[in-house]
C-alpha cells in the first residue's frame, strides 16, 4: 500500500466514522429564542433545479397542450410545497430560446415542439410559474445559459430570430453544440439585454447561471483537444492593441459580462437574487487533495474571483461527488469554497440527487445536507438536481425528506446586503379558535411587497409554526393538542430580502 492509498483509507474511515453521529443531529436547522421569548423560524434554503433543456424536467415532452403544461407546473410545484422545498429554479433559456414571451428570442422548441411557435391558447409560461409559486410561498429564479445557442439534434426549422440567424458570424459550432463566443461584444451584450428583460418584466427572485461559460472541451477522433473557434474575436482584440494571453482574455470576457450582470440587475431590483452555480472544484489543488477538472484552465471560469468580488447573492458549486471521496470529498470541498467567502454571500452547494441508489448511496443526499448544517450554520442551505425524480413516489430520498430532513418548514435565509429594512409590523387577527385549530387572517395591503408572514402558536409550553405565502391573507394551524389552552399568537412578516418585522402579539378570544 503506498502514501496515498494510505491517505485514502484513513480518510474514507474518518468520514465513516463521522457519519455514524449524523442520525443524532437535528432534523431541521435549530430555532434560537427571539424577541419576548418567541422562538426564530428555521431558516435553510432548499431548491430544486428545473431543467428545461432536452425537457429533462417540464414540460415532459415538446408540444404538450398548455392546459397539460401547466398541470405539469401545478403538480411540480405542490411536489416542492410537499417536500418543504421553498425555492425552485426554472430554466427559462436553456438555448438562445425562451420558455417565456420574449421579443428579444424565440420561443422555445422544448416548449411548443416549434421554435418561436408561441403557445396555444396563448399564455406566459414564466407568468405563470412564478405567480403559481408565489401562491404556495415558494421563490421563484429564472435560469439562464448565457452562451449555449443551439443543440444539434434540436428539430425544426431555426426561428429567424435566433442569433444564429442574426448574427451567424458570432456563433460557432463546437462538438454537439452551437455556441456564441462570450468575447464577442455583441454575444455579451445581447445576453445581458435578455436577462435584464426578464429582471425588468417579471416578478422573479433570483437569476441563476450554471456552470456552461466557455463550453466543456471536445477532443477529436485521436483524443486531442479542439480549439474553441473565436479566431475572430482574438484577432479583434489583438488588433486593438490586446497584451493579454488568449487564457486571460478569455476569463476576463466572462469576468466582465458577470460583473456587468450582477450590478445592472441590482439596479433594476436590488431584491433580486443572483446566483452562480460553477463546476465544484475551482481548480485542482485547492484543497490540497482535491484531484479533477480545471474549469479554470479549460472553460476559463474564475470562479473564485466572482465570489471574493461578492458579483453573486449565492454561490451554488456543483459538488456532485461523496462525502467519502477524497479526491472529490463533498464536505472538503464545501469547507473550503466557505474559507474563500470573503464577502459572506450564501453557499449553497448543488447535489447529485439523481445518482441516489445508483452511483451513490440511499443515505448519500441526507447525510450532505446534515453536513451543509455543520459547515455552514448561519446560512445552510442545498440545491438538488433534479426536479423529475422527486416526482417519482417511490424516490427513496422523498420520504427521507418528508420524514426527517426536511420534515418542517423553513425560510430562505435572509440576505441583509441587498436590503436591512425590516418590514412594519404585521396587523392580523384571530378568526377562530375550535377542535384544536387557531384561524387568523392578516391585513392583506400589509402584505403587499413582502415574501410572507408567520403565524406562531404556544400551546403547553410549546410553540407550533407556520409560514404563509404573503400571496394568501389568511391560514388556520392545526395543532397536536386539541383540549389545552392556547398561552400565546404571535404574527410577523418578512421582506423579499429575508428580514423579519418585530413580532405582533394577538388578542385571544
Amino acid at each position: 500500500m503506498n502514501l496515498n492509498q494510505i491517505q485514502k483509507a484513513v480518510f474514507s474511515l474518518l468520514i465513516a466514522m463521522t457519519l455514524l453521529l449524523i442520525p443524532a443531529c437535528s432534523s431541521t436547522p435549530l430555532a434560537k429564542k427571539a424577541d419576548k421569548g418567541v422562538p426564530d423560524v428555521p431558516r435553510e434554503y432548499r431548491s430544486v433545479w428545473v431543467a428545461t433543456v432536452a425537457n429533462i424536467d417540464w414540460p415532459s415532452k415538446p408540444g404538450l397542450s398548455v392546459e397539460d403544461q401547466q398541470a405539469e407546473m401545478i403538480a411540480l410545484l405542490d411536489k416542492c410545497v410537499e417536500l418543504n422545498f421553498n425555492s425552485v429554479i426554472l430554466q427559462v433559456r436553456p438555448a438562445g430560446d425562451a420558455l417565456y414571451d420574449s421579443k428579444l428570442e424565440p420561443w422555445s422548441y422544448y416548449l411548443t415542439g416549434e421554435m418561436g411557435k408561441a403557445p396555444e391558447p396563448y399564455y406566459d409560461p414564466l407568468t405563470f410559474a412564478v405567480e403559481e409559486a408565489h401562491k404556495r410561498g415558494l421563490e421563484l429564479h429564472a435560469w439562464f445559459n448565457p452562451y449555449r445557442a443551439l443543440l444539434l439534434d434540436t428539430k425544426g426549422e431555426v426561428s429567424d430570430n435566433h442569433l444564429s440567424k442574426t448574427h451567424p458570424e458570432v456563433v460557432h459550432k463546437y462538438g454537439k453544440y452551437l455556441w456564441m463566443d462570450p468575447s464577442e461584444p455583441v454575444v455579451q451584450q445581447h445576453s445581458l439585454n435578455v436577462i435584464l428583460d426578464v429582471v425588468k418584466r417579471y416578478d422573479i427572485d433570483g437569476i441563476h447561471m450554471d456552470d456552461y461559460f466557455y463550453p466543456y472541451p471536445v477532443n477529436d477522433d485521436n483524443g486531442k483537444r479542439v480549439p474553441f473557434p473565436d479566431d475572430r474575436s482574438w484577432k479583434a482584440y489583438k488588433d486593438a492593441g490586446g497584451k493579454l494571453s488568449r487564457d486571460d482574455w478569455r476569463r476576463q470576457s466572462v469576468n466582465e459580462f458577470i460583473e456587468k450582470m450582477y450590478k445592472e440587475t441590482k439596479k433594476l431590483k436590488p431584491h433580486v437574487q443572483v446566483g452562480l452555480s460553477p463546476f465544484g472544484i475551482c481548480r485542482p489543488g485547492n484543497p490540497s487533495y482535491i484531484k479533477g477538472f480545471d474549469q479554470y484552465e479549460s472553460m476559463y471560469a474564475d470562479t473564485l474571483l466572482w465570489l471574493q468580488k461578492g458579483w453573486v447573492d449565492y454561490f451554488t458549486p456543483q459538488l456532485y461527488w461523496e462525502i467519502a471521496k477524497p479526491d472529490q470529498s463533498f464536505t472538503g470541498l464545501l469547507g473550503w469554497w466557505t474559507e474563500q467567502n470573503k464577502k459572506k454571500r450564501h453557499i449553497w452547494p448543488g447535489v447529485a440527487t439523481y445518482r441516489t441508489g445508483k452511483q451513490i448511496d440511499d443515505n448519500e443526499i441526507q447525510y450532505q445536507i446534515q453536513w451543509t448544517r455543520i459547515i455552514t450554520p448561519k446560512s445552510p442551505g442545498t440545491v438538488h438536481f433534479s426536479m423529475k425524480w422527486y416526482m417519482n413516489e417511490d424516490f427513496v430520498v422523498n420520504k427521507q425528506l418528508k420524514e426527517s430532513i426536511y420534515a418542517n418548514q423553513a425560510l430562505p435565509p435572509a440576505s441583509p446586503w441587498l436590503g436591512k429594512k425590516k418590514p412594519v409590523a404585521l396587523n392580523a387577527w384571530i378568526t377562530e379558535v375550535a377542535d384544536g385549530q387557531v384561524a387568523v387572517k392578516a391585513e392583506p395591503k400589509m402584505l403587499v411587497g413582502v415574501g410572507w408572514w408567520i403565524v406562531q402558536v404556544k400551546q403547553g409550553g410549546k410553540w407550533t409554526t407556520q409560514i404563509v405565502p404573503a400571496a394568501s391573507s389568511e391560514t388556520t394551524i392545526k395543532l397536536a393538542n386539541t383540549d389545552e389552552k392556547i398561552d400565546r399568537v404571535v404574527v410577523s412578516q418578512v421582506s423579499r430580502t429575508g428580514i423579519q418585522s418585530k413580532h405582533t402579539e394577538l388578542e385571544l378570544p
